[in-house]
């Protein structure tokens, strides 16, 4: 999972569970980026389960298919593991300097990660001393199943495309979401498919990490079963109405009050188990991504839910979008952190 310098272009590869997404950037976070190409390409949520070589196979297809869209011709590609295939937590280490902590990392890894050290891709970030003791480092740990990320690495090299980096999604969303240059603690939550991705960011870095079950799908669904409709028109009524108390009578809100209500109360956990260890820092915001980021008056509840500012995040807010790149990507924007952020990984 670690990044290899000196490549030259490349691309960033999103592959979500509704929609295939690329970006290719130039630029720096200092100059600021610009958006060079992208696309954005619909797939059947049956094909991510799909392991078969035929299922390769096809996603390959579809991935050569958006790259000639685009008009990407560099064979380098950065691409996001997503969250449910992988393992990400904050420790903490003995040691304050770079030489200490990678001995005791050698020893220590297989502490931190969920499966036996051979069996897995592990890669860490010194984020800096310990806020509860001086002798130790806080360090962030990801790890991979070496089955998944050299499956994922052999379907990418199969269709020709030299991969330079693979990055947990829920990494490259903060990323492209994080107010650039804030050091305050804000919390930013990507709400997906089937489940939700939660960064606590502080200081310009990601402190914690986790995934919440639950997603549009499972909205969808309880919408769909209390209103008797079908639960693509249920999906509509949620991103068209959203928690509107005057349109259809409320009942979309009434529907969801008590799902959101325990979403609500997850979002408060998380920033009270930040606050626990991160004494005198509370989180001042909580910035929405994906679904989450169009549902209409959904910022409104969950602030008046926790008691947190909630706003709507910009993944593209260091990326200079033309006009006409703006007016194509309208509809879908919200959902592209997770692209931009591994885009803006690389040049960084």
């Amino acid at each position: 999972m670690n990044l290899v310098h000196g490549v030259g272009d490349f691309f960033a590869l999103d592959i979500g569970t509704n929609a295939l997404r690329i970006v290719q950037l130039s630029g720096t976070f200092r100059g600021g980026f610009a958006l060079q190409k992208y696309a954005y390409v619909p797939i059947d949520s049956r094909l991510l389960q799909d392991t078969s070589d035929a299922g390769k196979k096809k996603m390959g297809e579809i991935i050569n298919g958006a790259l000639e869209q685009a008009g990407i011709k560099t064979k380098n590609i950065a691409f996001g593991l997503p969250a449910r295939k992988t393992y990400t937590t904050v420790v903490e280490v003995e040691g304050i300097n770079e030489k200490q902590l990678k001995q005791t990392l050698k020893y220590q890894l297989d502490q931190f990660i969920p499966m036996a050290l051979d069996e897995a891709e592990v890669s860490y970030s010194i984020l800096g001393l310990s806020p509860n003791d001086p002798t130790k480092a806080e360090v962030l740990v990801s790890s991979v199943s070496k089955e998944f990320a050299e499956s994922q690495m052999e379907m990418m090299e199969g269709i020709g495309l030299n991969v330079i980096v693979q990055e947990p999604e829920p990494i490259a969303m903060a990323r492209a979401l994080n107010p650039y240059g804030s050091m305050d603690a804000s919390m930013i939550i990507d709400l997906g498919e089937d489940s939700t991705d939660l960064v606590a960011m502080y200081q310009g870095k990601p402190r914690l990490v986790r995934s919440i079950p639950g997603g549009i799908s499972a909205m969808a669904r309880v919408v769909a079963e209390t209103l008797s409709v079908q639960q693509a028109q249920a999906r509509q009524f949620i991103l068209r109405f959203g928690l509107a108390q005057d349109q259809l009578d409320g009942q979309v809100f009434k529907a969801l009050n008590a799902t959101l209500d325990a979403y609500a109360m997850e979002l408060t956990k998380s920033a009270q188990f930040f606050q626990t260890k991160y004494l005198g820092v509370a989180i001042k915001s909580i910035i929405l991504s994906g679904f989450a980021g169009v549902i209409p008056f959904l910022s409104e509840y969950l602030e008046a839910k926790t008691g947190i500012s909630t706003v709507q995040g910009n993944p593209w807010q260091l990326v200079q979008v033309t006009p006409e790149q703006q007016q194509v990507l309208a509809s879908v924007a919200s959902e592209f952190a997770v692209a931009i952020g591994l885009a803006e990984r690389i040049n960084d």
